[in-house]
C-alpha cells in the first residue's frame, strides 16, 4: 500500500511541476521545492474560499481535494529517520490539516480553510526560517 501512496504522490507532484514549470519548478532545489508546495497550498485554500463563498460546489470540492494532495505530497517529503520528532508531529500536523479540509468541505465551513491556511502559514515561517543548505 505505500508503493501505491507514493506514485499517487509522485503523480500529483508531476502534475503540480508539469502546471507550474514556468515559474521555475522543474529547476528548483528540494528546499525551494517544498516552499513552493506550501504556497500552492495557501493558493488553493484562497480560491476554495472563493468558490465556497459563490456556491460553486464542485469547483470548491476539487481546489480542497488539489490542497489535500499537496499536503499529502508534503508529508511524503518527509524523513522521520532524520527529522525524528519534528518530523512526526509535522506529519500528524499535516494529518490534522486534511481532516479539516475535508469537514470544511462538507459543512461548508471558510472558518476551517482560514485555521488549515494559518497552520500552513506558521510551518512554512519555520520551514523559511532555516536556510536552504540545512535542507540537503
Amino acid at each position: 500500500m505505500k508503493k501505491g501512496k507514493d506514485m499517487n504522490n509522485a503523480a500529483a507532484l508531476n502534475a503540480y511541476r508539469t502546471n507550474h514549470v514556468e515559474g521555475g519548478v522543474a529547476t528548483a532545489s528540494p528546499h525551494r521545492l517544498v516552499q513552493m508546495l506550501m504556497d500552492g497550498v495557501q493558493e488553493k485554500l484562497i480560491a476554495a474560499k472563493g468558490f465556497m463563498a459563490s456556491n460553486q460546489i464542485a469547483k470548491k470540492g476539487e481546489t480542497i481535494s488539489w490542497a489535500i494532495t499537496i499536503i499529502d505530497s508534503l508529508r511524503a517529503c518527509l524523513n522521520t529517520e532524520a527529522g525524528g520528532e519534528v518530523a512526526e508531529n509535522l506529519q500528524r500536523l499535516y494529518d490534522y490539516m486534511e481532516v479539516r479540509l475535508l469537514e470544511a468541505n462538507l459543512k461548508n465551513d471558510p472558518n476551517m480553510i482560514d485555521e488549515v491556511g494559518q497552520l500552513m502559514a506558521q510551518v512554512k515561517a519555520g520551514w523559511d526560517s532555516i536556510p536552504a543548505e540545512h535542507h540537503g
